[in-house]
């Protein structure tokens, strides 16, 4: 259930590059990141930080809504500053798999199994409220298997790369369609998507 003392107004900066948004959420010291940079970009995700005024220590935790090259990337990187990395279950048989799809020779930092916060979905509520944070994360499967949304109580939703219902190509209609069901039946309203601006939820 949502918690009435957390606040509804949650600040939201883009600190993404190359085309691929990179969500900070929160204020102060306890900020989430959501999705991770590029793989061999770490550098490129710290000086938007810095142009952003967000200091680096304040990334208190982050998730990728999937694990592909370019929304994980800089997960070891950023665990190795201090940034708590939550996996959730349904992703956890896809973190090995990222480095199958770096090329030879990119400066990718595999992921470590040693210090991820594996988390449930249904325990993210309490793990987000930790940061100040209200709001909770579900799986919405149909890009990848493994993808994961975060609604806020606000109703603004961090879908990563979850394909539109009117875009449907090779992914499976149904499935896709009971992701965006779950995200409306949550309150989202307006959706940050991975590669795009923000844009209000579509009707179903």
């Amino acid at each position: 259930m949502p918690n009435p003392g957390l606040s509804t107004v949650t600040p939201i900066v883009n600190v993404g590059f190359r085309s691929t948004n990179i969500w900070v959420v929160g204020a102060g010291t306890t900020r989430l990141l959501v999705d991770l940079g590029w793989v061999g970009m770490m550098g490129a995700l710290q000086h938007e930080l810095r142009r952003k005024d967000i200091p680096l220590d304040a990334i208190r935790a982050g998730f990728a809504t999937h694990y592909h090259i370019d929304h994980a990337g800089c997960a070891e990187d950023l665990k190795r500053h201090g940034m708590a990395l939550w996996v959730f279950e349904e992703q956890v048989p896809s973190v090995d798999g990222l480095s199958r799809w770096v090329k030879p020779g990119e400066p990718f930092t595999p992921i470590r199994s040693e210090g991820n916060v594996l988390l449930r979905c249904v325990d993210s509520r309490r793990a987000l409220a930790d940061l100040g944070i209200a709001g909770e994360v579900i799986p919405t499967p149909g890009h990848s298997p493994c993808s994961v949304s975060l609604v806020l109580n606000s109703g603004a939703c961090f879908t990563g790369d979850l394909t539109p219902e009117a875009m449907v190509g090779s992914e499976d209609r149904t499935v896709v369609r009971a992701s965006w069901d779950r995200l409306r039946a949550l309150g989202a309203r307006t959706v940050y998507p991975g590669h795009a601006a923000p844009y209000p939820m579509p009707p179903a």
